[in-house]
């Protein structure tokens, strides 16, 4: 574990000789080297080093931290060709890279806690530094004061817990409290993360504000710093939480057919996209919730799911939105006509949005909906309008987008590049090739 930690180290120095693409490449070598570190048989916590320690929540996790970290570098090639500031952006994405592979191994609730926060100061230089619009500063005071706020009340419950316990590792986490008040403590700043509806409300604004690179670590990784949380704090409050969690999981779902409306209204694109994260988040909390095996596993497996999905989604966006300047759904018509490779990749990352076959979101749904039906069987009329719903949105965001008349006032558009085809198909090719190796998950 020491050994990565020290790599991704190295790195840094390096960002500042120039070495765009090589920084790129080391990371794809080193998110290789880490794939070879999964030890498939051994049950429970392995590679226990210092303070640091990897179970399959941890390692899946951080290995899906790797690749969209070294898929942003990939789909910020234009800051290399503008020299814009790229060495200190690498620099603020090896540090965010740091901070999470910190989060996810940390055996220790305060170092956890540590990371978790200091995760957020990057994300927000790369919103604030590289994005587009003049609103990207509120957005950042959404984002920054959102999580903080909610994470107090969490800093003192791990003060509490270190008192009357007098540890605070992970793997002997086995008080049993009993109080609601303690329950929201912990958990709020994870529900803020996730996020669930009512709390969700910063998560639009720092996607619509943040360059490519800032929507594609957003959605890939930070919202499943909120399920990670939550799967591993759960254990602490085993004897009552069923009765409160039939609430949450309600008031997730019903929250998450919302959403999906709002999804169906929506005229920019990655506003759009950053919606249709909330909804399939709230089967992901849903899932967690119901506390039972297929429940657990469908969450994480939804989690890897939605971060390849949603990343590529922003990827097309993007893509598209450097042709032809305008990411609204009323200008980029016809698209279908002009630049049909992108158009069929984006036919696949939008099937598998939807839960089409053979991707993993498929894969995970029907465990969340075996989960959550068998928690409660009324939990079936909104997971049927959620399931409904996202093949909706998705359709809408397709269709409206590349079909139709192509707009005339925009005559800048070019075929796509090759690194393009590359990003696109390193997100699409693990989504739909992993459901193979299922029995990894399932152990």
């Amino acid at each position: 574990m020491m050994s990565f930690l020290f790599s991704l180290l190295m790195l840094i120095p390096l960002s500042f000789l120039n070495k765009f693409w090589l920084v790129q490449w080391m990371m794809f070598i080193f998110s290789y080297f880490y794939i070879f570190n999964y030890s498939a048989f051994i049950l429970g916590y392995y590679n226990i080093s210092f303070f640091l320690g990897l179970d399959i929540l941890s390692f899946s996790l951080i290995l899906l931290s790797y690749w969209i970290c070294s898929l942003m570098i990939l789909a910020s090639k234009n800051l290399y060709k503008n020299n814009n500031y790229y060495p200190l952006f690498l620099v603020v994405l090896l540090i965010l890279m740091l901070s999470l592979f910190m989060t996810f191994s940390s055996l220790n609730l305060f170092i956890f806690y540590l990371f978790f926060e200091i995760s957020l100061i990057p994300t927000l230089i790369l919103i604030i530094g590289w994005g587009y619009q003049p609103e990207r500063l509120e957005a950042g005071v959404y984002l920054l004061f959102y999580t903080l706020f909610m994470s107090l009340p969490m800093m003192v419950m791990i003060f509490y817990l270190s008192e009357k316990l007098n540890y605070l590792e992970f793997m002997f986490l086995n008080k049993n409290l009993v109080s609601i008040f303690m329950y929201f403590c912990i958990n709020l700043v994870f529900f803020v993360k996730i996020p669930m509806y009512l709390v969700h409300l910063w998560l639009p604004k720092a996607h619509v504000e943040a360059p490519v690179s800032g929507s594609m670590i957003l959605a890939g990784i930070m919202l499943k710093l909120g399920g990670y949380g939550l799967l591993r704090f759960m254990v602490l409050f085993k004897s009552f939480n069923l009765n409160l969690n039939i609430f949450i999981l309600c008031f997730s779902l019903f929250g998450g057919f919302l959403v999906s409306l709002i999804c169906i209204r929506q005229s920019d694109m990655k506003s759009l996209i950053a919606y249709s994260s909330v909804s399939h988040m709230s089967l992901v909390l849903s899932g967690i919730m119901t506390l039972n095996f297929w429940g657990l596993w469908g969450s994480l497996i939804m989690m890897l799911a939605h971060g390849l999905c949603s990343s590529g989604l922003f990827c097309l966006a993007n893509i598209f939105y450097e042709r032809t300047h305008s990411r609204s759904l009323y200008l980029n018509k016809g698209l279908l006509n002009m630049i049909p490779n992108l158009s069929l990749l984006m036919f696949l990352l939008v099937s598998s949005n939807m839960a089409a076959p053979p991707s993993l979101n498929l894969v995970s749904e029907i465990m969340l909906i075996n989960s959550i039906v068998s928690f409660n069987f009324l939990n079936m009329i909104f997971l049927s309008f959620l399931s409904f719903f996202s093949a909706v949105y998705s359709l809408f965001l397709y269709s409206f987008s590349q079909h139709g008349i192509f707009y005339s006032g925009i005559y800048f558009l070019f075929n796509g590049l090759i690194c393009e085809y590359l990003l696109l198909l390193l997100h699409w090719l693990p989504l739909n090739i992993l459901f193979l190796k299922m029995e990894l998950m399932l152990m």
